[in-house]
């Protein structure tokens, strides 16, 4: 009797143990999912000649259906070009990299610098053909990976905004 009790007492905890495996590891993934995740670009910044393209992929151009009805668009792009891990670890700078400037934190300047190298600008549409959205002028490389677009909606945006002297300049 003392052999079925213990080999009864030992498959007992085989079976939790082995139960709490995919629990333990669902709570490792669920706090990865929280930690860390991945951006997939949608296309590339394409500059050829005096001409400014945002090529998306064929696979987003349903996306840009009613596009063309606005003037301006957000473009969510990524300093690819820009990304080491020391720049990455700079928290402030001098705006500008005019050293007259005072230090200001990352967050409260447009430095290419910063822990994710998430950047923004308001871009003029020209046209929208198919996967091509032709735009005005933006301040990224050729071949800048697009993150993300989201048109400009006059009077959601802040009109009348303030912001440091240094950015009078």
């Amino acid at each position: 009797m003392k052999y079925t009790l213990s080999y009864t007492l030992r498959l007992t905890v085989l079976v939790l143990l082995v139960a709490l495996i995919p629990s333990v590891n669902a709570a490792d993934m669920n706090k990865k999912k929280k930690d860390s995740f991945s951006l997939n670009p949608i296309g590339t910044v394409q500059k050829e000649g005096n001409q400014t393209l945002l090529v998306l992929d064929k696979a987003v151009q349903s996306g840009l259906l009613g596009l063309e009805d606005y003037s301006h668009v957000w473009v969510f792009w990524w300093f690819d070009q820009n990304d080491t891990p020391e720049k990455r670890a700079i928290l402030q700078v001098h705006p500008r990299g005019n050293k007259e400037n005072p230090l200001t934190g990352v967050f409260a300047t447009r430095s290419p610098v910063r822990p994710n190298l998430i950047a923004q600008t308001l871009c003029k549409i020209l046209s929208v053909d198919e996967n091509i959205v032709h735009i005005e002028k933006i301040d990224a490389f050729d071949d800048t990976p697009v993150l993300d677009l989201k048109p400009y909606i006059p009077g959601y945006e802040v009109q009348d905004a303030s912001g440091p002297s240094w950015r009078k300049k």
